[in-house]
């Protein structure tokens, strides 16, 4: 009996119970489907998140605070970043041709009987250059404004409008935290990020967001530009270097900072992207294995219901193997089955997701092939022992069976 034979008898045994058979196809369905789905997603996060720090530019750093540790466990973020830092910066690092204080923390945002929830963007007037924003209408924050702590805001498109609906937002008083603001800007759409949607954020001076709004001491981190991508390097020893004077850090003592350029960010990003990908495989791979156990079940079920044709046939002179074979191949055509069916579905709903979030669709052939010859082995591995116990059969014994 050939292969093609096998398969033939396999399929004729799926559709003698169809309902179990589907059952059955549908748990490999389902595995497949979620590995390629949770990869899926998986990656278009990591090409998301990837895009978004390669738009800040390659020529950008952000310096963030230290970590406050106690018994060598972090509790938390140590506040250790202020905005004379960014001034001393802007005296003594001639690599760096931008630099901005900032402090980023939530906060209601009020006019009339409207308010919003939205992200605080407490800055100076380099954060439009760094970040790559651009002005709509009016102005952004400027030096005077920093220096002489002025109740000022620019907003973010989609603020305005949840504020303002069609009406001209220039020159109206909001208020931030019950502090009132008044409106000087307007930013232009950006796009909504993994981190927040830059859209829906309302930018004012750095010093008037600590001291009225906030009442803290301190900002969040330090973003900068390079004059040059080919100084990248020099200008992280220039920062660390003005930082530690700053902070009265000893020679060979821990910094309390850490900076990162734009292509450490990309390397950072990009591992923990992978590893959360692979966390999602393994996660959904379960369900392969679930899906498995059910194929199992349903093959030393189908032995006892077929006990008396393996006696026919082995009395007519089929072989240990032949009897073996035969089972396998019907075990894999279900698995195979249940394999094609969920790639399929799965590169549908992965595109209906991507989509629906705005992404573009990330599917791995890696991951296709992967699932494809994860459900082969599985048809494999939990249905050699059906197929044994089968091959195994006494057929005198097989011939009694009722």
């Amino acid at each position: 009996m050939n292969i093609w034979s096998n398969i033939w008898v396999a399929l004729q045994s799926l559709t003698t119970n169809k309902l179990r058979s589907a059952l059955t196809v549908l748990g490999i369905t389902i595995g497949v489907l979620s590995v390629i789905l949770c990869t899926a997603v998986g990656n278009g996060v990591r090409q998301q998140i990837l895009g978004q720090v390669q738009a800040l530019g390659s020529n950008s750093i952000i310096v963030f605070p230290g970590q406050q540790k106690r018994g060598g466990i972090a509790i938390g973020t140590k506040p250790t970043l202020k905005p004379k830092d960014a001034a001393a910066i802007r005296k003594e690092c001639p690599a760096i041709v931008a630099i901005s204080a900032t402090l980023q923390r939530p906060a209601q945002v009020k006019f009339g009987n409207k308010n919003s929830t939205t992200d605080i963007i407490c800055t100076e007037p380099d954060y439009l250059i760094i970040q790559n924003f651009r002005i709509e209408s009016g102005r952004f924050i400027t030096a005077r404004d920093v220096s002489s702590m002025k109740k000022v805001c620019v907003m973010g498109r989609t603020t305005a409008t949840n504020l303002f609906g069609s009406a001209a937002p220039l020159g109206q008083m909001v208020r931030i935290k019950g502090v009132a603001f008044k409106i000087v800007g307007i930013m232009a759409l950006k796009g909504s990020a993994m981190f927040g949607n830059p859209d829906d954020q309302v930018y004012i001076p750095v010093t008037a967001g600590m001291k009225v709004v906030f009442g803290v001491d301190y900002v969040t981190q330090l973003n900068a530009q390079v004059g040059e991508v080919t100084k990248n390097e020099q200008a992280k020893q220039e920062l660390e270097k003005t930082l530690r004077k700053m902070h009265r850090l000893k020679e060979g003592a821990e910094a309390d900072f850490t900076i990162l350029s734009q292509a450490e960010l990309l390397r950072s990003v990009d591992t923990i992207g992978t590893v959360l990908t692979m966390a999602l495989a393994g996660i959904a791979s379960i369900s392969l294995i679930v899906g498995g156990i059910g194929i199992m079940n349903i093959m030393i079920v189908s032995v006892t219901e077929r006990t008396r044709e393996i006696g026919i046939r082995k009395a007519v002179g089929a072989r240990n193997r032949d009897i073996l074979f035969q089972f396998l191949v019907e075990s894999v055509t279900v698995t195979l089955l249940g394999g094609i069916i969920g790639i399929v579905a799965g590169l549908g709903l992965s595109s209906l997701i991507a989509s629906y979030l705005g992404w573009s669709s990330v599917v791995s052939l890696f991951w296709i092939v992967a699932s494809f010859l994860s459900s082969t082995v599985i048809g494999v591995f939990f249905g050699i022992y059906p197929a044994y116990q089968a091959s195994q059969l006494d057929p005198i014994e097989a011939l009694r069976y009722q």
